[in-house]
C-alpha cells in the first residue's frame, strides 16, 4: 500500500519550485537582454564613428549595427516587449541601419 502526502502540501511545494524556476528564467532573460543591448550600443557607436569614413567602412559598420539591432529586437520580443518603436527611440537607431535589419549578406 502506498501513501501520498496531502494535496495541499503538494501544491505549495510545486508552487515554490515553479516560482524559483520562474525567477531563474527571468534572471537569464534579463541578462541576455542586457548583453544584446550592450552589443547593439557598441555596434551603433562604431556606425556613428564610421560616418565620416569611406563608403566600404560605413557599409560594414551599418551591416554590423543592423545585425546587432536585429538580435536585440528578437531578444526583446522573447521577453514580451513587442514595441519596436520604443527600442528605436531609446537606442537612437538611424534609418539606414533599420533599413538593413533582418537582411543577411552572403560571404
Amino acid at each position: 500500500m502506498s501513501c501520498r502526502p496531502p494535496a495541499s502540501l503538494l501544491a505549495s511545494a510545486s508552487g515554490d519550485l515553479l516560482s524559483a524556476l520562474d525567477q531563474e528564467l527571468a534572471g537569464e532573460m534579463a541578462d541576455a537582454l542586457g548583453r544584446a543591448g550592450r552589443k547593439a550600443e557598441i555596434a551603433l557607436l562604431h556606425c556613428a564613428e564610421a560616418r565620416g569614413k569611406s563608403a566600404e567602412i560605413l557599409s560594414a559598420a551599418v551591416d554590423e549595427a543592423a545585425q546587432a539591432v536585429f538580435a536585440l529586437s528578437v531578444q526583446r520580443e522573447l521577453c514580451g516587449m513587442r514595441n519596436q518603436a520604443a527600442m528605436i527611440r531609446q537606442y537612437d537607431i538611424p534609418k539606414d541601419v533599420m533599413a538593413r535589419v533582418g537582411i543577411t549578406r552572403k560571404a
